[in-house]
């Protein structure tokens, strides 16, 4: 077993009052290899599920009669990030209103910066583009989601009636995505 020390802070925040005590601490024995291999796992469950889940999404259009936009836009979404949002309005609970907020747009600027650009570019390998082409309900969507976001966060403050506000607007956007024709 290897040992690894490390300095663990104590006291105050101010420098004055900070007291840094030696710690030893015993490393797990998993290895870098057993880590990576159980990433692979995890990461090769995940891809089939996604496949089961994409699989399904036909039979639910034509048999349930919800449209793909709704499916997804709202649902998938929604049911994929259930975790994220509970973490969120648990921390928010505790009142860490910073940390709330990083958590919730974060995950929405890592799939705008990264995923989507980086979807189209896997698409044109693959053959089949993907191109990023809106109508004109999903720009409005868009355009009022990125406005509504900055001017919630824009004082750094929030309130109930913030939160009401930004739910009802979901609520009318998931009412116009279901109701969108096909």
């Amino acid at each position: 077993m290897n040992r690894v020390g490390f300095f663990r802070a104590t006291g105050a925040i101010a420098a004055k009052d900070l007291r840094l005590e030696w710690r030893t601490l015993e490393t797990l024995s998993t290895s870098v290899v057993f880590s990576l291999i159980v990433l692979l796992i995890a990461t090769g469950a995940i891809v089939w599920m996604s496949e089961l889940l994409v699989g399904t999404l036909e039979h639910v259009v034509v048999e349930v009669g919800i449209s793909e936009f709704f499916l997804g836009i709202i649902l998938i979404p929604l049911i994929g990030n259930v975790a994220e949002h509970l973490v969120a309005v648990q921390v928010a609970a505790k009142n860490k209103m910073e940390l709330s907020l990083a958590i919730s747009v974060g995950s929405s600027l890592q799939i705008a910066l990264l995923v989507a650009p980086l979807l189209v570019f896997i698409s044109l390998l693959m053959g089949n583009p993907l191109t990023l082409v809106f109508n004109q309900f999903e720009l409005i969507a868009l355009m009022a989601a990125v406005l509504i976001a900055g001017l919630v966060s824009l004082d750094g403050e929030s309130n109930w009636l913030e939160g009401a506000m930004l739910l009802t607007i979901f609520i009318i956007l998931a009412l116009g995505f279901f109701w969108l024709p096909v």
